[in-house]
């Protein structure tokens, strides 16, 4: 369902809630393919078996920078097929290229996304970017009239600050903001700007307070909610669900419960090989991993064996 440019906040309220996943690409081993078939297994066991309420999609951690603008809209198409009247979704339309992030915009548009997510792009020469970051949002805003998503992290090489974000939150089509910043920001921007934008951070470490403390009912998003649960382990979902409700004391017991997860997840991965982790912890889950595509880096067979030690140790149950 497209939604109406002035009528996205609203939409946002209404439909942007609960656990969202950023999706790793399944690429075939050999030709480094999108693996569709895989892809689409994925999005059924996340969406069916672990009750993840949206998808966001073709991101860093689907290694957007590796695929063809073609492919990027394909993957659209994929995942607006899979989550129809099951979940939300969000397409990442973050490029370098103003032109790129307008023709991604256009053509999930086109085929009925309801939004999109655009990261601050990285800046060359410049010693402030507040000006240039709102022209910015302001020109995709107008030129779709998806819900759009913000998206600022480390890697853009600055951070948005509470106020630039709060201002850019008064155009009508500008819902929420993947705030990857010290926890100080982001409950800066919820305080300053909670009225009008959806303030969330990738963190699944932190989504329990920020519930509690700040009011969230949006993770907005990374790989956690795929990788720390299973059909019949569903602690993430078991937690969110207890502290939605109120339950804040039963909630904090199930999310405790995941520590030996979270330490097997990031003490078993190496600096320069996130996506391949991430991808070899999906195989071990049942799900389908497959490829990384150059430059990113595949694991070594200690690297794997650790893994494989460290999961058979961290709790998750499978059956």
């Amino acid at each position: 369902m497209t939604v109406k440019r002035n009528e996205a906040k609203d939409w946002a309220r209404e439909h942007m809630r609960g656990v969202w996943a950023a999706a790793l690409m399944p690429y075939r081993r050999g030709d480094l393919a999108m693996d569709e078939a895989g892809f689409r297994q994925n999005l059924r066991h996340w969406i069916g078996d672990l009750g993840i309420d949206g998808v966001f999609v073709s991101g860093k951690q689907g290694e957007f920078f590796s695929m063809t603008l073609a492919e990027r809209k394909r993957s659209f198409e994929i995942v607006l097929e899979e989550t129809a009247g099951r979940a939300g979704a969000i397409m990442s339309c973050s490029d370098q290229n103003m032109g790129v992030v307008i023709e991604l915009a256009r053509h999930a548009e086109k085929i009925g996304a309801s939004a999109i997510v655009v990261h601050a792009p990285v800046l060359h020469f410049t010693t402030k970017q507040d000006e240039t970051l709102y022209r910015y949002y302001e020109t995709i805003s107008r030129e779709t009239n998806l819900a759009i998503a913000m998206w600022s992290h480390p890697d853009s090489g600055y951070l948005m600050s509470p106020e630039l974000c709060a201002r850019i939150a008064d155009l009508p089509n500008i819902v929420a903001i993947k705030y990857s910043v010290p926890r100080p920001m982001y409950a800066r921007l919820t305080e300053i700007a909670g009225d009008r934008l959806i303030v969330s951070t990738a963190s699944e470490e932190e989504w329990f307070d920020n519930i509690v403390e700040l009011g969230w009912r949006l993770y907005l998003c990374s790989s956690p909610p795929y990788l720390m649960q299973t059909k019949v382990d569903r602690r993430m979902r078991d937690y969110t669900d207890l502290a939605f409700a109120g339950k804040i004391a039963e909630a904090k017991i199930v999310r405790d419960s995941l520590d030996p997860v979270r330490k097997a997840l990031s003490s078993t991965r190496p600096p320069e090989k996130p996506p391949a982790h991430g991808k070899f912890w999906q195989e071990l889950l049942g799900q389908v991993g497959g490829a990384v595509r150059p430059p990113m880096l595949e694991l070594d067979e200690d690297e794997k064996a650790r893994m494989r030690a460290a999961f058979e140790t961290c709790g998750l149950r499978l059956t």
